[in-house]
């Protein structure tokens, strides 16, 4: 079998997620202390016993995720199957900066502190009301891409997540969406909603959100992966630092190329994608994409020991 490893994005967070492996695993308890320091807080008391709301917040869910997938890489690692047994990694939105931890390119204390920045960034970029996003369920990239654009009217509307063959999410000013949904439902859409988010991410609008991240980003080291990296805005392999740098800038603004991302892996010869961390999203849309790839997801000891034995 030929693998890759994928690490979902926001919407997978749960209170109590990546609690039983840190207390099955002292490597993957390690990860969550190690966000803890860096972020200078108990972000781990907030995961396992907070308030859900509270979780849900940009800024914390992001570093959230990140610690979860991380842990359960950690447990993976303990199993006897570490990142390198990967032929290539990706991640939805954030979860690319968790594929980044995974593959060694970025530490877990700097990738922590990169996606606290990026959550409050995303969060100031667009006064809340001002912008929203809508999934557009049963209409091809195409058609949607098509859709956004009429929609537009002078304001902005992108589609800003190609899931899968029958979902695209679209963003921008929240008149621009609201116009999106009536117009997919015309050309045919099964269904088109608001989604609940607080603010529209990847478009136009976020581009304040990608000056602070160029900021960030350029006082951080980033070092080649040691498993090459299916980039979100390019939805093919990258290995060089910079590139990976300028892409990560890039992502804030531009699509979430997912569809096309497990494509071209599958076209490489993946035949197997594991989800690590929370949910079960990525892998949803995996089987949506290529039935043919098979899937699992790591989000519990259980579910890791599963998979290692399944080998």
């Amino acid at each position: 079998m030929t693998r890759a490893f994928v690490f979902p994005g926001q919407g997978a967070q749960a209170i109590g997620m990546g609690r039983e492996l840190a207390e099955t695993y002292p490597e993957a308890k390690a990860v969550f202390d190690e966000v803890d320091a860096a972020l200078g807080e108990k972000l781990s008391s907030l995961i396992w016993e907070g308030d859900a709301e509270a979780l849900t917040l940009t800024q914390n869910a992001q570093p959230a995720l990140m610690a979860t997938s991380l842990a359960a890489l950690r447990a993976l690692e303990v199993e006897g199957v570490g990142v390198d047994t990967a032929s290539f990694v990706a991640g939805h939105s954030l979860g690319e900066y968790s594929a980044l931890a995974a593959a060694g390119s970025l530490s877990i204390g700097d990738t922590a502190t990169l996606l606290r920045t990026r959550g409050e960034a995303m969060q100031k970029a667009v006064p809340v009301g001002v912008g929203a996003m809508a999934a557009i369920l049963g209409l091809d990239f195409a058609t949607a891409q098509a859709v956004a654009t009429e929609a537009a009217e002078n304001e902005v509307c992108q589609a800003a997540n190609d899931n899968d063959p029958a979902q695209v999410v679209v963003s921008g000013h929240k008149g621009a969406v609201e116009r999106a949904i009536e117009i997919a439902k015309d050309k045919g859409a099964r269904r088109a909603v608001m989604l609940p988010v607080s603010a529209p991410f990847h478009c136009a609008l976020m581009q304040p959100a990608a000056d602070v991240m160029a900021e960030a980003l350029a006082q951080v080291t980033i070092d080649a992966p040691k498993v090459p990296l299916v980039a979100n805005v390019r939805a093919e392999a990258v290995t060089d630092p910079d590139t990976i740098r300028r892409l990560l800038i890039e992502q804030v603004t531009g699509s979430v190329r997912w569809r096309e991302s497990v494509s071209w892996m599958a076209a490489q010869g993946v035949d197997e994608i594991w989800e690590i961390g929370a949910g079960k999203a990525l892998i949803g849309m995996v089987r949506r994409i290529d039935k043919s790839v098979a899937t699992m997801n790591m989000g519990t000891p259980d579910e890791v020991r599963a998979a290692v034995n399944s080998l």
